[in-house]
């Protein structure tokens, strides 16, 4: 598997060559993966492998340089006592620059709507002159007791005199009230977004010098020593208020969730490619894809920094591989972009109810299915800027907002929507949701087309299958958007010889069944299906982007491959390829016994219960290769069904 070409520099010292946004090389990264399963760590182990020595010392203890970072002890979860939590100090990230890196080792799940593997860290940094000392964002507020003694050691008694918050979601701003109460005369930078919201998360009544940064030469900051740090907005990567710091004198840039990866290791630094590649290109799909745009431009607003580490706010710090980390945000910006079929504009309202977390999820729906989307937070900009988002836009995507904000705003969209665009509305789960029923009706007047019914959520908050629900209406909606020209688009990309030929490929019949958390369950019917290996005795399977058990197929997912018999399919076929709504259970009225690793169908010639090793991008689909770690046949003398076509434009 050869990755798209990168530029590849070795920046394992300080002395290493600074790359530049935007950078090219010819470096051919050729990767091979194999995951064996992870093993729970004992007290101050990795649960990764560990590619450097951990010392053992008490947080606040002068670390020498030779040393790579201290451990603190091992804690566990207040509500959740078998979530084990720890802190990291990692002294010498740079002159007078320290890392803080929280680590969640059993965390398995973010915001409910995608799993995780290994766990992750939430990361935040402190730069120390004579002059000044500088947070740059905080971190959870389930690490509060752990993170103060870490901390309060470093800062040997000295006030923090300036706070960086790159942007407000909770896991990187839980703890900022605590330095605001504790430090009430320092400074906080943000963007105007930023310190709006930040007034809801300190306590009742206190106030914060707040310093708005809009970018430019105007806004940098002198901490002394020669540190000067330069902001860069960055909205919507992957909050509206996100923004960009560099410390010109160490060559750091801060980039919060940007660049990021879901990995829980002691290793403070990505020093093994293999191991986390696959975690950061599911973090950037799930997270980074559905704002590609976004991701281009600050890309391009911050193409003339010069920096050698990208101090991240999730996983490993990047500084063994920076420009190869880089390089892939832009070739897969890029290309979304590129194969995007049209444009949604994703309407919603920041810090309401559950909008972002739902609107991000529906977004990477409809990114499976081609479509590219574009957020606008009602709370950030003008009736000029909605205008502007909107043209151009094929599809508008309404999360109902707060009854006062709708009031002001949605009159806006709707003026500037025609009435050829197709539309979709769903609730926010905020308590007060404008009525999607009220929303929705001046657009089906109009003429506009509403191709995927609205969605409601009918409890306090989301659950799995909410989500499952509108990442599968994202899907529904795209195709609706891309029908004809995707159809059009598969028939005219073969010659009609090579399809007749690659036709008579003939493979076998098999029901893909996965089970996840919190009752979701999904299966789709495959054909392209074959063994891969044997030792370890694996397997692969293509499956479409848009599908919606793709979702579930993640490295060190389960799944069920069950094995259709011939003369006893048809009935199995005909209910696996009807078209569901959103969230609907594909499993209900089938006979099937569960498994770890997801449904066995009653009727099945024989099964495969199966783990994701690996994930290979085909174009318009993923070659999943799984181990098989257990199987059963129960009819000995049946034999497989087979699947003959004429030409390959179609299943």
């Amino acid at each position: 598997f050869v990755m798209p070409a990168v530029s590849m520099t070795s920046l394992s010292s300080r002395g290493g060559a600074r790359g530049s946004l935007g950078a090219r090389g010819s470096f051919s990264h050729v990767r091979r993966v194999r995951v064996s399963a992870s093993s729970s760590p004992a007290s101050g182990a990795s649960r990764s492998r560990v590619m450097m020595a951990a010392v053992e010392a008490p947080l606040g203890e002068d670390v020498s340089a030779e040393k790579s970072f201290a451990l603190g002890p091992m804690t566990s979860q207040a509500d959740r006592p078998e979530k084990r939590l720890q802190v990291e100090v990692v002294p010498n990230l740079a002159e007078n620059t320290t890392a803080i890196r929280c680590l969640d080792w059993d965390r398995d799940r973010f915001d409910i709507e995608f799993a995780l593997a290994e766990g992750t860290t939430y990361n935040s940094y402190l730069i120390q002159t004579a002059e000044a000392t500088c947070l740059v964002d905080t971190s959870h507020e389930k690490f509060r007791d752990a993170y103060w003694a870490a901390l309060d050691p470093l800062l040997n008694g000295k006030p923090i005199t300036h706070l960086v918050v790159s942007h407000t979601e909770p896991d990187h701003s839980g703890l900022v009230k605590d330095v605001v109460d504790k430090f009430p005369e320092v400074k906080v930078y943000g963007t105007k977004v930023c310190l709006t919201f930040l007034k809801d998360l300190v306590s009742e009544g206190q106030t914060f010098d707040g310093v708005t940064v809009k970018g430019g030469e105007a806004d940098n900051v002198d901490l002394g020593d020669g540190h000067t740090l330069e902001f860069v907005a960055a909205p919507n990567l992957h909050w509206p208020d996100t923004m960009f710091t560099l410390d010109r004198k160490t060559g750091i840039a801060y980039t919060c969730d940007a660049f990021g990866q879901h990995f829980c290791t002691e290793d403070p630094y990505d020093t093994n490619v293999d191991e986390l590649l696959d975690h950061y290109r599911f973090y950037y799909d799930c997270l980074m894809r559905p704002n590609s745009r976004s991701v281009l431009t600050a890309l391009r607003k911050t193409k003339e920094w010069e920096y050698d580490t990208i101090a991240v706010g999730h996983g490993p710090i990047l500084r063994k591989s920076m420009t190869m980390w880089k390089d892939y945000y832009a070739t897969w910006s890029e290309a979304a972009l590129e194969a995007a079929a049209g444009r949604a504009a994703v309407i919603y309202e920041h810090g309401y109810g559950y909008a972002e977390r739902l609107s991000q999820i529906f977004a990477k729906g409809a990114n499976k299915a081609g479509i590219e989307t574009e957020f606008i937070d009602l709370t950030a900009v003008d009736d000029q800027e909605v205008i502007e988002a909107l043209h151009g836009a094929s599809g508008v995507v309404i999360f109902s907002p707060s009854s006062a904000v709708a009031e002001t705003k949605l009159s806006t969209a709707f003026a500037a929507s025609s009435s050829k665009r197709k539309i979709f509305v769903a609730e926010s789960c905020g308590g007060d949701d404008e009525p999607v029923d009220s929303i929705l009706r001046p657009y089906v007047e109009s003429g506009c087309d509403c191709p995927v019914d609205p969605l409601r959520i009918k409890t306090a908050e989301p659950t799995p299958l909410d989500y499952q629900k509108y990442e599968e209406a994202g899907t529904d909606f795209a195709q609706a958007m891309t029908k004809k020209v995707a159809a059009t688009a598969r028939k005219d990309a073969m010659n009609a010889g090579i399809a007749k030929s690659l036709g008579r490929i003939h493979s076998g019949l098999y029901v893909v069944a996965v089970e996840a958390e919190g009752g979701v369950r999904t299966a789709m019917i495959a054909s392209w299906v074959t063994q891969a290996s044997f030792e370890p005795l694996g397997i692969t399977v293509a499956v479409a982007k848009d599908r919606a058990v793709e979702s579930y197929m993640q490295v060190g997912d389960g799944f069920v491959l069950n094995i259709l018999e011939e003369g006893k399919a048809d009935a199995t076929m005909k209910h696996f390829l009807k078209r569901y709504a959103p969230g609907v259970d594909r499993f209900e009225g089938i006979d099937y016994d569960s498994t770890p690793c997801g449904p066995v169908l009653g009727n099945a010639l024989a099964h495969l219960q199966c783990c994701v090793r690996s994930r290979l991008d085909t174009g318009d689909h993923w070659v999943i290769y799984a181990e098989v770690i257990e199987g059963a046949v129960s009819n000995p003398q049946g034999r497989t069904a087979s699947h003959r076509r004429v030409v390959a434009t179609y299943y």
